[in-house]
């Protein structure tokens, strides 16, 4: 089309004798000429994984739960594995709550016996991505270390990254594929990718989540894990939303550092980033969250009545492939991936 362009542009310019619709004229035809694909090998699926004893309905978002530790979560990891999707990130949900997270360090965490018991079981046909923060672990709810009191509080940067170092460790330690720091620290992934080398785990990848904006679509999510913060916000360590090229310097200097996958997060409502992102850094693999917000969205409107969930949700991953993302980090995707082995028709 920019080819085009000049010729459009010129009066005397006639289109040649055809029509686009007639490559929409049946499924089989669109299906050949489709610019964007979508496949489960492009997603990896949140889990949510508790020291509690049984599973745990999440009542903002419909359809998820917290797994305890043991047969449940094995069957749950089974039935993504039957459709086809190998990939899954884990978030850990606990009551053991201080201000340093030290729970996230404790070799005998949710978080490293969940990687252990699901590395036992699988062995290779899955990877396991481990989500890296301390919001899930620190009684506040902050994603750092909290320095100062009151309103002059402040997220001490260099004493976090080093707890997140000693974090990264312990996941590889217990059989983590990639590390996923979330916390949007200043030098998050060279402390990481220090300590992960300095600890012999030199081929273990990092996926950072190199864009992520203080969001209001978090929402569901923090109920999920009980991470809300006790005071204050995010919003001084999480990107402004109505910043977009500032993502280019956030997924630079990861990148420089050592990230091997950059994420934007979230992700439709940030789809001009993951263009951008992309267009910017096209030699680096690419993830986009579709976070809990975006999924509780679809799902209440589709309750509702208003909107047709299944081709609601094809739309919406297809939409986040369309704009550069490799990987879509989506709570839809056994739902996408069952559609898709059935051959359902969306478009």
């Amino acid at each position: 089309m920019p080819a085009l362009l000049p010729r459009i542009m010129n009066a005397s310019f006639r289109f040649p004798v055809t029509r686009p619709r007639r490559l929409r004229l049946n499924p089989l035809i669109r299906d050949s000429v489709a610019e964007t694909s979508l496949s489960p090998s492009n997603f990896i699926m949140p889990l949510f994984i508790t020291d509690a004893d049984s599973p745990q309905r999440i009542e903002a978002m419909p359809g998820q739960f917290r797994w305890p530790i043991g047969d449940a979560l094995i069957r749950t990891v089974q039935g993504l594995i039957d459709l086809g999707i190998h990939n899954l990130i884990l978030f850990g949900v606990t009551n053991r709550k201080d201000p340093m997270a030290s729970e996230a360090t404790n070799r005998n965490g949710v978080v490293p016996r969940g990687i252990r018991l699901l590395r036992q079981a699988f062995g290779r046909r899955i990877t396991i991505f481990a989500d890296l923060c301390m919001c899930d672990y620190t009684d506040h709810g902050h994603c750092g270390v909290v320095s100062g009191s009151g309103a002059d509080y402040y997220i001490d940067n260099d004493t976090t990254l080093k707890i997140y170092g000693e974090i990264a460790v312990n996941y590889a330690e217990a059989g983590a594929d990639v590390i996923a720091p979330s916390g949007m620290m200043d030098g998050q992934v060279q402390a990481i990718r220090g300590a992960l080398d300095d600890g012999g785990y030199e081929n273990v990848p990092i996926m950072s989540y190199s864009a992520k904006y203080a969001s209001v679509f978090y929402g569901p999510f923090r109920e999920a894990a009980n991470s809300a913060p006790k005071f204050g916000d995010r919003r001084s360590y999480q990107m402004d939303p109505r910043n977009a090229f500032e993502a280019l310097k956030e997924v630079a200097m990861d990148i420089e550092e050592g990230a091997d996958i950059v994420m934007v997060k979230p992700a439709m409502p940030y789809l001009d980033v993951v263009r951008l992102v992309k267009q910017s850094f096209p030699e680096v693999p690419l993830a986009a969250y579709q976070v809990s917000g975006e999924y509780s969205m679809i799902k209440a409107a589709a309750a509702a009545g208003w909107i047709d969930e299944g081709r609601a949700v094809m739309e919406s991953l297809i939409s986040i492939r369309r704009a550069g993302a490799d990987l879509i980090l989506t709570y839809f995707a056994p739902d996408a991936a069952r559609m898709l082995r059935d051959g359902a028709s969306f478009f």
